[in-house]
């Protein structure tokens, strides 16, 4: 007796090679039978006219807190993500000593947008090691979930405040190493780590990896070596932009001295900017001519994000806004504004070369203006900056427009950038970028920056612009993208493809339906707090581990998901090779 059968789906087993019609039968959490079943079942299922794929896999979020209060991880189940990878960009929550606790939320709370009432009143903050931490979430979450060991908890283990201070002594170096290898021995998947300019503490200080030397980072990359399953990620200055021949130098050294791939998040193709994003393409290849190899996440969709004047953002991230007056608070900043040399100087460095893959954020005339909060803006919501400045008489400055309206509303407007590589080259470009060896679609951020950005709806919305939309690739290809590719660059055992004997981590969507809604702001987090979502359509089953998660769009309060330790869910995956 099976526990499932779906009839008459149309099989996309995750490989790349062309669908079939087939049933697919479950017992004990495994797919038993691929073809015609007539054997007897709990229930059979018509997915007549669907596609039955492998679940999907989102190697880069940040669901590490988030699944202590919300242990279905959405709204990534919603669109068909059966397994997940956290502890990316060096940052995880354990180990921890409690005394370090505080500083812990406030660095995840302005380096991953991850709201401090939340994570002071939705986790109770109950363990130390990593072993601890996975085992509260053992048997409480409804997806699998992978963890790397983040280089700033490891560092803040055993340096304390001095981690935001010096350079490790090479005892402390040790020490971190070997809480490293008991981390990954209690089932850590590997090491990540961050150098990127971008991340700074609660306190605005670099992060603590931040202040490693590199014989700090080799140290610790090489201990991930002794570990079967194990993987590395990694995140500096050149995934902004393109790599200097050092950077280039280091992430080789860093995967060889792993034995491991080395993934980094996450790149960007813009046609008005080729040389960036082929320059990082070129920092895989000459890689892999030295034995090593590292893969590059990309999103295949643009990213529904938001923006304000007055709250931490990309914007800040525009070159010398910060020191121009967005450090500033609030008032001050608002007083800058108004003066016309620092509007010209604002725009003047936005729109530099300087600015690196933010200049994406820098269409001021097509943002669209979003809620408002003064009587002078109302009735601007739904608007872009160009037709307010038509109506004002104000065409010739755009920015000068936006900074106006911002104005009005103390900094508070919600905006949302149109990005400038939404043009047709750029994704010829893009679709040229997915078939590269090199490259892996994935990187959407879930579970952090969550008023600002909704990366987690990237698996619904990719398929159905490939179905429906610009087709640059065929479906099964694109399914191959979200499942084996995935799987096998973390080794996943027995995950990413249908085939018998695989565990029944399944998806089944209407190719005439599947898509991401319109993105919106919801208050459900643990304090009110907001966070960006968008619905998922199309999706009609999900199966974790052999058990219905998702009906017709619908999560259950099955806990079905498993955490994916190494070895023992992971096999160790070969440099070298792709």
């Amino acid at each position: 007796m099976l526990d499932y059968v779906l009839r008459g789906g149309t099989v996309v087993d995750g490989t790349g090679t062309a669908g079939v019609t087939a049933d697919v039968g479950i017992a004990d959490g495994r797919i038993v039978a691929i073809g015609e079943i007539s054997d007897d079942a709990t229930e059979v299922i018509d997915v007549s006219g669907h596609i039955v794929a492998p679940g999907f896999i989102d190697p880069h979020t940040h669901y590490d807190a988030q699944l202590f209060w919300d242990p279905q991880a959405t709204p990534s189940n919603l669109h068909g993500i059966t397994s997940i990878i956290g502890g990316n960009c060096g940052f995880t929550l354990a180990p921890i000593k409690p005394i370090d606790a505080d500083y812990i939320r406030r660095m995840m709370m302005k380096v991953e947008g991850m709201p401090l009432e939340a994570l002071e009143t939705g986790i109770e903050w109950n363990w130390e090691s990593f072993e601890e931490y996975l085992a509260r979430l053992d048997g409480s979450i409804a997806v699998n979930a992978g963890f790397l060991v983040g280089h700033c908890a490891l560092r803040r283990w055993v340096m304390g405040p001095e981690s935001v201070k010096r350079e490790a002594t090479a005892e402390e170096i040790q020490q971190m190493v070997e809480l490293l290898h008991t981390s990954i021995e209690a089932g850590g998947l590997g090491f990540s780590t961050t150098l990127a300019y971008t991340h700074s503490d609660g306190d605005g200080e670099p992060v603590p990896s931040r202040w490693a030397s590199k014989d700090e980072v080799l140290a610790l990359c090489a201990a991930v070596a002794d570990h079967e399953g194990t993987t590395l990620e990694f995140v500096i200055d050149g995934c902004m932009d393109g790599f200097s021949d050092d950077e280039i130098e280091y992430m080789t050294n860093m995967s060889l001295a792993g034995q491991r791939p080395l993934n980094w998040n996450v790149l960007t193709v813009d046609s008005a900017q080729p040389h960036r994003y082929q320059s990082q393409l070129e920092a895989c290849r000459a890689a892999g001519e030295k034995g090593a190899r590292v893969v590059a996440l990309t999103m295949p969709v643009n990213v529904g994000m938001n923006m304000n004047f007055g709250t931490y953002c990309a914007l800040f991230m525009l070159p010398d806004w910060k020191d121009i007056c967005f450090g500033l608070d609030v008032p001050e900043r608002m007083d800058k504004l108004r003066d016309p040399e620092v509007r010209a100087k604002l725009l003047e460095r936005s729109q530099s070369p300087d600015a690196g893959t933010f200049l994406r954020l820098t269409d001021w005339a097509n943002y669209e203006i979003g809620d408002t909060f003064s009587d002078a803006n109302a009735g601007l919501t739904g608007k872009r900056v160009k037709e307010i400045a038509a109506e004002r008489g104000t065409e010739d400055d755009p920015f000068g427009t936006l900074v106006d309206i911002v104005l009005a509303d103390d900094l508070r407007t919600v905006l949302w950038p149109t990005p400038t590589d939404d043009d047709d080259l750029s994704w010829s470009m893009r679709a040229e970028a997915w078939e590269h060896e090199c490259t892996l679609i994935g990187g959407s951020d879930a579970g952090a920056h969550l008023d600002r950005m909704a990366g987690a709806p990237y698996t619904t919305a990719f398929l159905g612009d490939m179905l429906r939309g610009r087709k640059l690739i065929n479906i099964e290809t694109a399914v191959h993208h979200l499942t084996q590719a995935p799987a096998e660059l973390f080794g996943l055992r027995d995950r990413g493809v249908l085939a018998e004997g695989n565990i029944a981590d399944i998806v089944v969507f209407d190719p005439e339906t599947i898509d991401a809604g319109p993105v919106r702001m919801v208050n459900d987090l643990p304090g009110g707090s907001g966070r960006l979502w968008a619905d998922a359509h199309g999706i009609s089953k999900v199966f974790v581990n052999g058990k219905l998660s998702i009906s017709d769009g619908v999560a259950n309060e099955t806990l079905s998901g498993a955490v994916l330790r190494s070895g023992a869910d992971t096999a160790t995956v070969a440099i070298g090779t792709t």
